[in-house]
């Protein structure tokens, strides 16, 4: 097993520069039928509180002295790009997508807390249009969990089961009705926020930054990250439970600029673990789903 342990994040810089020296040719090339067996880990992650504020202003986030339920998610992708480049990884990094994402808050986490992060590969499993895996992020505080996050990743290709999937239906997204008591909400998404949001976060991938580097990837124009809308969502849907779940996958994208539409459930008929809050991101122009998720209550003891 490959553990490598770290006294803070990786620079972005230095992360850059190691996925540039991976795309040069080596002649080698992994097994696509395993992950690498490989564990990241920082100790004593401090906050940088710069970053945070920036975080917080630009995706809605009161500034309330607690952790925004994504920011780890943001803060783990660091790790992410390095165990890609690092390690055996069998996939290419600029061919991913990211599907689905999850994070779970077992309490408020303050703003001044040093915790522990670590990343792990996990969950290889073949899909209709290629394959997927996890990247599973652990957040503790001495040692009790206090958050945890699964990305999901989808690379795309053949697989033996591609033919006899390929007919299968897709789920139909029905836009939910408006409720009074749920959150509604219609914005502008601008063309600069995958710009913005990449100095934030260090996701730098050139599908957000311009519609010519986006072209160069099949996409007609720059898109906005999906954890951006997510986070964007959340901050927009504001009362969070103390512990909580939530749920995310990503449909089509935001085209830079764009006009979207948020409805979401309300949050306060969450009453036990059984209850699901449903919310959604959609076009303003077209009603198609860009994301839809849904929040639920966990044990915080758990």
């Amino acid at each position: 097993m490959s553990d490598k342990y770290y006294d803070a994040l990786p620079k972005a810089h230095t992360t850059y520069a190691n996925i540039i020296k991976s795309l040069l040719p080596t002649g080698e090339k992994a097994s696509k039928d395993s992950l690498p067996n490989a564990t990241y880990h920082v100790e004593n992650l401090h906050i940088d509180q710069s970053n945070l504020d920036d975080y917080r202003k630009i995706c809605g986030f009161a500034d309330n002295g607690k952790i925004p339920i994504t920011y780890f998610a943001v803060l783990s992708q660091a790790l992410q790009m390095n165990m890609m480049v690092k390690e055996s990884f069998p996939f290419a990094m600029l061919g991913l997508v990211h599907v689905d994402n999850s994070v779970t808050q077992h309490r408020p986490i303050g703003e001044r807390e040093t915790v522990t992060m670590s990343v792990a590969f996990a969950n290889l499993r073949e899909h209709n249009q290629g394959q997927q895996f996890d990247f599973v992020t652990t957040v503790k505080s001495g040692d009790d969990v206090a958050w945890e996050g699964t990305s999901t990743y989808l690379s795309r290709g053949k697989t033996s089961s591609s033919k006899s999937k390929k007919s299968a239906p897709r789920p139909v997204t029905v836009k939910p009705m408006i409720d009074e008591e749920g959150v509604h909400s219609v914005f502008e998404v601008p063309e600069d926020i995958g710009r913005r949001y990449a100095f934030v976060s260090g996701d730098f991938n050139l599908i957000h930054l311009h519609p010519l580097s986006a072209r160069a990837f099949g996409f007609p124009k720059a898109i906005a990250h999906g954890m951006w809308s997510k986070a964007k969502s959340l901050a927009l849907i504001a009362d969070l439970p103390d512990a909580c779940k939530v749920e995310v996958s990503f449909k089509l994208p935001i085209f830079l600029p764009s006009e979207v539409e948020l409805i979401s459930e309300p949050v306060a008929k969450l009453n036990d673990a059984a209850d699901k809050c449903v919310f959604g991101l959609y076009s303003a122009k077209n009603d198609k789903p860009h994301l839809t998720g849904h929040i639920e209550l966990v044990d915080a003891d758990a």
